[in-house]
């Protein structure tokens, strides 16, 4: 059942949230935010990899802090983010995303786009927005987005509707807890995947729960399941004291390494025989017309980190891969994607 923040009770086991009959509407006044790095495949071939993921997880980080709670759903895209929340914070959050628009442009020189669209919106144009929540840990639950309705809001905004202009001024948002300091986890069984998997408009959501869930259990067979953050780092002082003391093996628990948000993310350290044995069962299914997918492959993984400081014991890890991640995977799944819509001509 939705509460009036947007939880829901959460799902223990990942492979539950891949069947969208979990997921609950959100109320039709509630607010979808979207942002995005625009442009962010050019700052990505110039290595900025941790300025991107910074700008893209800092509307999570001001938004919180602005509100002291982190108990909306929101779900970190690599060069962007995605949430939301009640009628009741559209004006503060409105603000908040301004300035952190502006933030991003003054200070990380990255254009930072920014929409707002309503939940009702959203349905009048044919998708929905549910959400279902995942619980990595006993601390650390993220939130998972069904129904197509984060995707057609992304493409609103991306022509230009339901946009918020950055702010013109030089206030700097609050981003207490948020870094990217981190150096980059090295692969240890062959390669960083950055795997893209989203199910076709017309496709029963069954079909699409048993193809990711078959995609699942290939890297899940794997050591650790495929975790990219390794479980033997040794932590110093600092960290500690930026972890607000818990051990590092926290931190891989609560690592967001996997998420569903329209489409299956995931960031995977695995074998290529691993990513070649899924590259050849997704183009497959893209072929029956079930799928559009986008992967990337790389070396190393970027960790980005958040520490809400009412609550450090409830920290959160985004994981994306160093060498362009999920904006390399979302470039080949957007071509397919539009090749498709060209078809259709829309």
């Amino acid at each position: 059942m939705i509460r009036p923040n947007g939880q829901s009770d959460a799902y223990h086991d990942f492979a539950d949230v891949l069947d969208i009959a979990v997921y609950e509407p959100l109320p039709d006044d509630w607010l979808v935010g979207i942002t995005d790095v625009v442009d962010s495949t050019s700052a990505i071939a110039s290595g900025r990899y941790k300025d991107v993921n910074y700008a893209g997880a800092s509307a999570i980080a001001a938004l919180g802090n602005a509100w002291n709670s982190f108990d909306f759903p929101f779900v970190f895209r690599g060069d962007g983010a995605a949430f939301a929340l009640h009628p009741e914070r559209r004006e503060i959050a409105a603000s908040v995303l301004q300035q952190t628009a502006s933030y991003t442009r003054n200070e990380l020189q990255l254009d930072l786009r920014i929409g707002l669209v309503s939940v009702k919106d959203i349905r009048s144009g044919g998708s929905d927005v549910k959400v279902a929540r995942y619980a990595a840990s006993e601390t650390a639950t993220y939130a998972m987005f069904a129904g197509g309705g984060l995707n057609w809001a992304d493409r609103q905004i991306k022509a230009g509707r339901y946009v918020i202009p950055p702010g013109l001024g030089h206030s700097t948002p609050d981003l207490t807890g948020l870094t990217c300091e981190w150096a980059p986890i090295p692969n240890r069984r062959g390669e960083i995947l950055s795997l893209l998997v989203e199910p076709r408009d017309q496709v029963e959501p069954a079909i699409f729960t048993m193809l990711a869930r078959r995609t699942l259990a290939i890297f899940e067979a794997g050591e650790r399941g495929s975790h990219p953050v390794p479980d033997d780092i040794a932590v110093t002082q600092d960290v500690e004291e930026y972890l607000g003391g818990r051990g590092w093996s926290d931190v891989v628990s609560n690592s967001d390494y996997r998420r569903y948000d329209d489409v299956l993310r995931l960031t995977l350290d695995c074998t290529p025989e691993q990513s070649a044995t899924v590259e050849a069962l997704l183009i497959a299914a893209r072929d029956r017309g079930e799928i559009s997918f986008g992967l990337h492959r790389q070396s190393h993984a970027l960790m980005t980190c958040l520490v809400p400081s009412r609550n450090p014991n409830s920290h959160l890890h985004f994981l994306d891969g160093m060498g362009g991640g999920y904006t390399k995977a979302a470039a080949m799944l957007e071509a397919q994607s539009g090749d498709l819509r060209s078809l259709a001509g829309t």
